[in-house]
Formats: C-alpha cells, structure tokens, sequence
C-alpha cells in the first residue's frame, strides 16, 4: 500500500532505548522501504532530533501544490436528527450502496460524513451527521465534539432534511433541533421515517402531518415528507423536494414587484398606531438570497409590531411560496416630509 502512493517513506524503528536495540533497527532495511532507517526512543526521546529533521526535508522535496480549495457549487443537503432515527440508512439508500454504517446502537456515526453524487446533472454533497441528543445527555469526549461538528456542517449546508421517527411522534429534541435549524437560517424539509413500521388508515398521514404542524409551527413553511429508508417508500421524492427547496432559497422578486405586493398588503390590513402615529411603509426590495431578505424603509421601528411583521412574511409567502425556506424581514427607519420629498 505504501509503495503504490508514490510518497515518500520514512522509518522509524521506535523502543529503542539501548545501543542493542539501535542495531537491530538496521534489519528493518529488510522491507526495501524509504531510503534510511530512523531509530528512535519515542519514550526518551533519542533519535527524535533525527527524524524530524528528514521529515522537514521531504516536504521540500515535495513538488507545489496549489491549495486554493475549487468553488463548491454543489447543493449542500445536511441530514439532521436524534440518535436512531435513520440518517445514515436514509444516506445509504439515496446513494444505493453502504456508504456508512449502520448499526441499531445509537450514536454510531461520530463525525459529519460528505458523500458527493450527480442527480439529474446536479451536483450534491450529502452531509450525514451525528445524532443531536438532549443537552444534559450528551457525554463529554467525543461525543461533545461531534455536536460541534453537526452544528458546523448545518452552518455550510443549503438545505437540511430533519428527519423524525414516525414510531415515536414528534419529542421535543425534536423541535430543538428544528429550532436550531430556524437560527441557522437554513432550509429545512421535514421527514418522517419508518413509516412503513406503524400501523396506519387512510387518516393517519393527515393526523400526523397535523400533529408536525403544530409542533413546529416555527417552520410552517417546511414540506412534510413520509419515508421508509428501509424499504425505500417515498424515497424518490427526498432529493426532488431538497432541489425546488433551494430553487425556492435563491428565488428574487423584482422590486416593482414586491412594492405592488406591500400595496395589496397595506390595503388588506393597515399598519398599527401608537401615540397618535401610524406606521408607514414607504417602500421595499429584496437585497439578497440564499436566504431570501428583504429591506423595507419606514418611518419609526418603535410602531413596528412583530405581528405586522408576521402577517407581512405571510402575505410574502401567499404570493410567491418560497417553499421550505426562511424569509428575514429587515427594516430602516426613513423619514420623508409631507409632500413625500426625503
């Protein structure tokens, strides 16, 4: 295996602590490996000096490299959950092979796992990532550090599927995670796994989709999917869905547009008043995707009330769907005289 990478080889004969020993380190030459043989105490230290010096050495040796790491435009998909609840066989069964392990012990995967595939010419990374458990029940160690690193790969994701395990409904480490998510600022598409180890009528998918919906009434705007990465149910609907998602993610409305929107919007319902003023809003535009967010100017934050706020993100929704995806509302406060001059 060493031979074939065509790098270069050092030896270092380690345990020996005496002249004896420093001798038959000589028969390591024997493997026909590397050029010399270092022997070394890593316990004392001797021969260390020696070691290091030839590995500085071999890195000069080595030809440049160009370590500008190439722009990843892939759509970056995280799969996130309690321990046990599937991600590593949802995994496995969009790639169609055993790409991690899976074991009915939770907590087998320790680390963010990134699995690159082309579906219908796009370019995917799959991120799978260690079981997010309740905060009180996660060990120090490694487990510790893996949290870390699933909360690393959602801040690189697009998009995250949050997976659930219809066995046991919806727990509330589940709506933490969701949380997580909604602060992460990423999209999210809500599946329910093992469907097909629950018995069901033709009520139950709706009864359920119900029970998710008010449980995570915070990402409304999530789409429920009901899977089996078992017995591959519904499977072909997880990465279509992820796809219109980040569609949905980098949608930008035209500023003519949205301002005939926020029109309608006052119209339906007029902004609130306090001291004997009204909220006005002047007029909006979207500054930026990825997520959607939009810059609204108005003449005081102190009347914004953040039911107004919701209802305007609704109306938003109403109109152009953004499907899966947050949408951040951000205001500036923007005085104009009364003939309408700045």
């Amino acid at each position: 295996i060493l031979r074939r990478t065509q790098k270069p080889i050092l030896i270092a004969a380690n345990k020996a602590d005496n002249e004896a020993r420093r001798t038959d380190a000589f028969e390591f030459y024997a493997l026909g490996l590397g050029e010399a043989v270092y022997a070394i105490s890593a316990l004392h230290g001797t021969g260390t000096g020696d070691l290091l010096d030839a590995i500085v050495d071999s890195f000069q040796q080595a030809p440049a490299e160009d370590f500008e790491a190439p722009e990843d435009d892939s759509l970056k998909i995280a799969i996130l959950g309690r321990p046990n609840v599937g991600k590593s066989s949802l995994l496995n069964r969009l790639l169609g092979q055993e790409r991690a392990i899976v074991s009915p012990i939770a907590g087998t995967t320790r680390d963010a796992i990134d699995t690159r595939l082309t579906w219908s010419g796009m370019p995917i990374t799959l991120i799978d990532t260690a079981g997010l458990r309740r905060r009180g029940s996660i060990a120090p160690g490694i487990e510790k550090f893996s949290v870390i690193r699933t909360l690393r790969a959602l801040e690189r994701a697009d998009v995250a599927l949050l997976l659930l395990d219809a066995t046991e409904g919806v727990t509330a480490q589940d709506t933490h995670i969701g949380g997580m998510i909604k602060d992460a600022h990423r999209s999210c598409v809500i599946v329910v796994n093992k469907w097909d180890a629950i018995e069901k009528d033709e009520h139950t998918m709706d009864a359920f989709t119900r029970i998710i919906r008010q449980r995570f009434d915070f990402i409304s705007y999530a789409p429920i999917l009901f899977i089996s990465a078992l017995t591959g149910q519904r499977i072909h609907t997880v990465l279509p869905t992820a796809a219109r998602v980040q569609e949905e993610r980098l949608r930008r409305i035209p500023t003519s547009a949205f301002n005939k929107l926020l029109r309608e919007a006052l119209l339906k319902h007029a902004p609130p008043s306090g001291s004997g003023r009204r909220l006005k809003i002047y007029y909006g535009t979207q500054v930026r995707v990825n997520p959607p967010t939009f810059l609204l100017y108005i003449n005081s934050r102190e009347l914004l009330h953040f039911s107004y706020e919701r209802y305007l993100e609704n109306q938003i929704r109403e109109a152009y769907g953004f499907l899966g995806t947050p949408i951040r509302l951000s205001f500036r406060e923007h005085q104009r005289s009364d003939d309408g001059s700045e």
